[in-house]
Order: C-alpha cells, then sequence, then structure tokens
C-alpha cells in the first residue's frame, strides 16, 4: 500500500480536500499583488522641474524638448531672457527646487522624487523585493525541513501581513525598501509550503486539476489588482489594503494540516496518524480512519524513508556527468524566463497604453497561455514545447526592437504574446525540471533551478537602466537571453510517457535506453506521474 492508498482509506477527495485547496488558494489570490504592485505604486507620471520660487510656470523657463513635451530633468538658468535657445545646455540647470507631476494619484515615485539622476532607485527597489524572495527560498526551505511545512507558512503569512504594513507607513525610501525585502521572503516562504502541502492531501488523479485551481488563482489576482489600484489612489493606502489579508490568513493557517510526510521522516509518526485520523472523521469516514494503525503507516511509507536517508547536495548535480548537463540546460532555461518574463510583467507603463487596462489584458492572457501549454505538453512533449515557449518570447521581445515607438498598438500585441509565451514556459518548467531529476535529488536539483529564475527576477530590473545609454539595448538583451534558454532546452531529453526515476542508476539506465531504437513508450501508471503545475512565476517548488 502507497501513501495515495492510504489517503484514499481516510477520502482522497472528501471536504476536507476541498476545504484545504480553498485555504491554500486565497492567499494565491492575493499574492499576485504583492509580486505586480510596483507597477502601480512607482509609477512614474508625467513632470517638469519646479519653477524657482520668484519665477512663475512657463515657456521660458521650462524648456521644450525634441518631441515637443517639457524637458523633464532640466530647467533654463535665467528665465527672464526667452531669447534663450532651447537646445544649448549651458544655459540649463538641474531642477534644483523639485518637480511637478501631472498627476492626481500618488506613488512612492512622487513622494520620493524617483526620477531623472534618482530613478535607477525605483528599479532596485524591485530588484531587492526580488532578492528577497531569492533569500526567502535559501533560508526558508532549510527551515522548512527542520521545522515542519506548517509552521513555515504561518509564520510566513505573519511576516507578509507585517512587512507589507510596515511598508505602507515608511518614513523614508531606504526604510520602505527594507519592508518590501521582507515582503519578499514571505512571498517564497508561502510558496514553498503551499506547493507541497497542496500536492501531498489530494490524489494522484487530481493532482493536475487542483494544481492548476492554483495557478488560476494567481492569474485571477492579476485581474484584481488594476481595480484595486484604480479604486485607491494613494499608494499606501494601496499597500496596506493587499497586506492587511495575510493576517486573516496567518489565523487561518493554524487549521492547515501539517505533511504527513515530513512527520513521519522525522520520527513523528504518531502525529501523523493523529491527522489521519481526523481527516478521516472530516471527510465521514471516522471507522476507516480508526483502523489505521502506527506500524502499517510506517511500513507504507518505508521506501520513501529509504530513499530521504541517500544523502546528495548540489554538488552532485554537477559532479555526475548527465545531471551536469541537464543542470546547465534548465538552469539556463529557469534563467532565462524569470529574466525575460519581469522585463514584461514590470514594463507595462512603457507601453503607453493605459495602464489599467493593459494589467487586465497581461493577466488575461495566462488563462489561454496555460491550456494550451497542458494540450502541447500532453501530445506534443515536455521537451518541444519548453524550446517552442522561450525561442517564441524571444523574438517577440526582439520583435520590438524593430517596431516605432508610435506603433503602440503592435507594441502591446508583440508583449502580450511574449508574456503568454512566458508564462507557458513557467508551467512547462515546472512540470519537466520534477521529471528529470530523480527523486533521491528532486527537491535539490529543484532549489537550485528556483534559485536562477529568482536571479533573472531580481536582475531584469537593472537592465531597464541599460536604456539611458540606448533605448533599445534592454530588450535586445532580454530577447537574446530568451533565446539561448529557448536553446538550452532543446538538449534536454523527453519524459513524456517516460517512468519518474527514482535513483541516478535509474537516470542513467533511462539515458541508455534512450540511445537504443526507438521503440513504444511504456505508458506508466497514473501513480507514478508529478502533475503540472502551472503557477504563476512565484509559485514553484523549492
Amino acid at each position: 500500500m502507497t501513501f495515495s492508498e492510504i489517503l484514499d482509506r481516510v477520502g482522497s477527495m472528501g471536504r476536507f480536500q476541498f476545504l484545504h485547496v480553498a485555504i491554500l488558494g486565497l492567499p494565491i489570490l492575493n499574492m499576485a499583488n504583492h509580486n505586480l504592485l510596483q507597477i502601480f505604486t512607482a509609477a512614474t507620471p508625467v513632470h517638469h522641474c519646479r519653477p524657482p520660487p520668484n519665477a512663475s510656470a512657463g515657456p521660458w523657463v521650462i524648456p521644450m524638448g525634441p518631441n515637443g513635451k517639457p524637458e523633464r530633468c532640466l530647467r533654463f538658468v535665467h528665465p527672464s531672457n526667452a531669447s534663450l535657445p532651447n537646445d544649448t545646455q549651458r544655459f540649463m540647470e538641474p531642477c534644483l527646487d523639485g518637480w511637478v507631476y501631472n498627476s492626481t494619484k500618488d506613488s512612492i515615485v512622487t513622494e520620493w522624487n524617483l526620477v531623472c539622476n534618482s530613478n535607477k532607485l525605483k528599479e532596485m527597489a524591485q530588484s531587492i523585493f526580488m532578492a528577497g524572495i531569492l533569500i526567502g527560498g535559501l533560508v526558508l526551505g532549510d527551515l522548512s525541513d527542520r521545522f515542519g511545512r506548517r509552521p513555515i507558512l504561518t509564520c510566513s503569512y505573519l511576516l507578509l501581513a507585517a512587512s507589507g504594513s510596515g511598508a505602507a507607513f515608511s518614513p523614508t525610501f531606504p526604510v520602505y525598501v527594507v519592508f518590501r525585502f521582507l515582503c519578499g521572503c514571505g512571498i517564497s516562504g508561502i510558496t514553498l509550503s503551499t506547493v507541497i502541502l497542496n500536492v501531498e492531501w489530494v490524489p494522484t488523479r487530481m493532482r493536475a486539476i487542483m494544481s492548476t485551481a492554483l495557478g488560476y488563482c494567481y492569474t485571477v489576482g492579476q485581474f484584481i489588482l488594476p481595480g484595486l489600484a484604480y479604486a485607491i489612489p494613494q499608494w499606501r493606502w494601496l499597500q496596506l489594503t493587499v497586506s492587511i489579508p495575510f493576517f486573516i490568513f496567518f489565523l487561518s493557517s493554524w487549521w492547515t494540516p501539517e505533511s504527513i510526510r515530513w512527520l513521519v521522516l522525522t520520527g513523528k509518526s504518531s502525529k501523523a496518524l493523529k491527522i489521519l485520523r481526523r481527516v478521516a472523521a472530516f471527510n465521514g469516514k471516522k471507522e476507516e480512519g480508526e483502523r489505521l494503525s502506527l506500524e502499517e503507516l510506517k511500513l507504507n511509507l518505508q521506501k520513501e524513508i529509504s530513499l530521504a536517508k541517500a544523502k546528495y547536495t548540489a554538488a552532485d548535480l554537477f559532479r555526475i556527468p548527465m545531471l551536469r548537463r541537464m543542470t546547465f540546460c534548465l538552469s539556463l532555461a529557469w534563467f532565462a524566463t524569470g529574466f525575460a518574463y519581469y522585463s514584461l510583467a514590470m514594463g507595462v507603463e512603457e507601453f503607453g497604453v493605459n495602464l489599467y487596462i493593459l494589467q487586465i489584458i497581461f493577466g488575461g492572457v495566462d488563462i489561454p497561455a496555460k491550456f494550451i501549454t497542458i494540450l502541447s505538453l500532453s501530445y506534443l512533449g515536455r521537451h518541444t514545447t519548453q524550446a517552442a515557449a522561450l525561442l517564441l518570447a524571444g523574438g517577440a521581445i526582439l520583435a520590438l526592437t524593430f517596431v516605432p515607438l508610435d506603433l503602440q498598438t503592435v507594441r502591446t500585441v508583440l508583449a502580450v504574446f511574449g508574456k503568454g509565451c512566458l508564462s507557458s514556459s513557467f508551467s512547462c518548467l515546472f512540470l519537466y525540471t520534477s521529471e528529470l531529476y530523480p527523486t533521491v535529488i528532486r527537491q535539490t536539483g529543484m532549489g537550485v533551478s528556483n534559485l536562477w529564475t529568482r536571479v533573472g527576477s531580481m536582475l531584469s530590473p537593472l537592465v531597464k537602466i541599460t536604456g539611458e545609454v540606448q533605448p533599445f539595448i534592454p530588450n535586445i538583451i532580454y530577447g537574446i537571453t530568451a533565446l539561448l534558454g529557448g536553446s538550452a532546452a532543446l538538449f534536454l531529453p523527453e519524459t513524456l510517457n517516460q517512468p519518474l526515476p527514482e535513483t541516478i542508476e535509474d537516470l542513467e539506465n533511462w539515458s541508455l535506453r534512450a540511445k537504443e531504437p526507438k521503440q513504444e513508450p511504456e505508458v506508466e501508471k497514473a501513480s507514478q506521474r508529478i502533475p503540472l503545475q502551472p503557477y504563476g512565476p512565484d509559485l514553484g517548488s523549492s
């Protein structure tokens, strides 16, 4: 008997499972708000220099740029002399008295003047937030293995609620950045525990559906954010609004049960048995739960216990030749996906279209993208789907370089298409990576892979700064990186209809069989598969 069969005995799809997934899904609904929050809280409105105190605003104070619009970062030194030429830099000076913003909505940009020479700080704030997700994944992943999934989930909810609320009351920009870093750490902890607890408590045949449901919670969250931002024009109130619900999630998480596998592997089998009996009673199968014994539970999870005792580290990913090649290709694909995804997701205001409508479109494209990905993975395979998603995304981003800025509709279509392809890439990578790595080193492999996508998402905002040298440079970098990631995916083996490797030896045998003359693939049992987890970019495994 396997754990899945034990789960069937206590009720694999009863009231407990639906309530469990709902409790895990509601925070994911709100997590997209934090990931993409700076699209609205750091929006940069049209601005120009504030006139000197002894002058009234007018064309003799504010020089006009080549595009016929007021210069954003310079003003005339002598406003009384209207005959000075506009293009003469020696008669101009920086905005010594601040800026005037043509907007009724405030943001961190308008409050702390993150424009002109300080505009890099806006991108730095987003990079530090992503660094929080990276560091949180490393630290909280290890703590999760030591203290359990549920305690880390509960503490992460509280951390995100407290740090998000703290960011809303930040008196200075450095304090705001520190709180945003802590928000990133909290998001990482929520992601790690949610994925594990969601997959464990539903039967194998329903994992893909339930995982898809959680993935769509993130997608729906992208629709909620523009509505909130439109209704709440003050950035502090918006920051507080998306943070307060996590105090409620903190309280509701006490109902969430601990991972049974983790309890058994850490020698807490009696507590695991008590939880299984509680679940059985909740699902109306109290008698079945009472029949379970401690010895039976340990015996049925004996294989997982023995596999857990096999000690492998990240160094083994690079020591063994086949794992080294896989890790290199997967790392490049993960890095490229995170790097290019956030170049589009966080660059909504660059396309000159209504910010709120475009964000809804950007969120909406994930729905058909994930559906098409599921079909492609099932019929074309993982190898083809992954390579195509990144190659198409890279092509779309590079095409933006050659489309004039005044063709806003064409640029928007390319950006939406590219974002949809990158969402597909994320969905495929979660499944593909899980199937490629053997069980004994799967968690380590997933952790290293997620590390690279966090590095990519952290560096992505900083690359935008190169646009000050030449506007086309960022898209060239993003596009080429996506193409390299797609090319690397071409060197990965196909896993469609292949049994999951349990050990390193299984992987090597699989490689040898792949080199033999092609035969009819063996169709594996459903219980052996890891389901598709089409989450958003910040809902991966650790």
